[in-house]
């Protein structure tokens, strides 16, 4: 089957990466569109796809197309190309707040839809997807798509009423991550420690707490439990984290990101 995208963005980068290293899948049989030459051209040289800045003939030659544009282009894109979309065809999504009948809906026909939520660390084969799909994708032709989101990390199928909460959880989390790693460097600077040094304890440390949480089957806070000794450093930095609203502040900030992807 040929798979096409159309964008020529990071996550578009970091699927075909994985589905390229996936012998399941024949990379000769990736094609991809972008208004942008020069992002056309580099996925040419960096990935070994066809490309052009054609997106209708991308979707024309595709029997899996993937829209990996930004959610305010995808309107414009869908008119561009609904009429070469034929019933055979699996359209998959990337966009939060882009529903599977806002989709049926801008196609203006039956069409296989199946909606998707990775994230940017599928750029190093660790990516975590949320996925769903509409009653026209046959079962088979599913497990064709999972197998291919399961190339650059893990993939869940959710209902559809979750998939603003993955945005939350999983799409939008590595930021999070990122500004604590970043965070926690900062607190190791001040304390004397290198800054590159700084970034690698604290990027490690929350790569192996991740890796426990999956490995052991433990629930975090038992995990947590585990650090904190009685009287100890760790509890008392739990304490101070506490105090300064650290779990109320994650809490809040997924809210607002759910709040946003309603609204897109």
């Amino acid at each position: 089957m040929k798979i096409g995208f159309i964008g020529c963005g990071n996550m578009a980068t970091a699927m075909i990466r994985g589905i390229r290293k996936n012998p399941l899948f024949d990379s000769d049989e990736i094609v991809v569109s972008d208004i942008s030459e020069t992002a056309v051209s580099r996925m040419k040289e960096e990935l070994q796809v066809q490309g052009s800045t054609d997106n209708r003939q991308t979707a024309e030659q595709s029997d899996v197309l993937v829209l990996s544009v930004k959610p305010q282009f995808y309107e414009t894109v869908i008119r561009e190309i609904r009429d070469l979309v034929t019933t055979d065809q699996i359209i998959l999504t990337i966009a939060p707040g882009k529903t599977l009948s806002w989709l049926s809906e801008c196609f203006g026909k039956a069409v296989k839809l199946v909606r998707t939520m990775p994230n940017t660390p599928a750029l190093i084969g660790e990516g975590m997807t949320g996925a769903c799909k509409n009653k026209l994708v046959e079962p088979q032709e599913y497990e064709y798509v999972l197998a291919m989101l399961n190339s650059f990390g893990k993939v869940e199928t959710i209902p559809e009423s979750l998939m603003d909460v993955c945005v939350s959880v999983s799409g939008s989390a590595p930021a999070y991550v990122y500004i604590l790693i970043e965070a926690m460097a900062d607190g190791a600077v001040a304390d004397g420690m290198p800054r590159q040094q700084a970034y690698k304890f604290a990027a490690q440390a929350v790569l192996g707490s991740a890796k426990m949480v999956l490995e052991t089957g433990k629930h975090p806070g038992e995990l947590k439990d585990m650090v904190c000794s009685p009287g100890g450093t760790t509890m008392e930095a739990v304490r101070v984290l506490e105090e300064k609203g650290f779990r109320s502040s994650v809490i809040e900030a997924m809210k607002a990101c759910v709040r946003k992807a309603k609204e897109l």
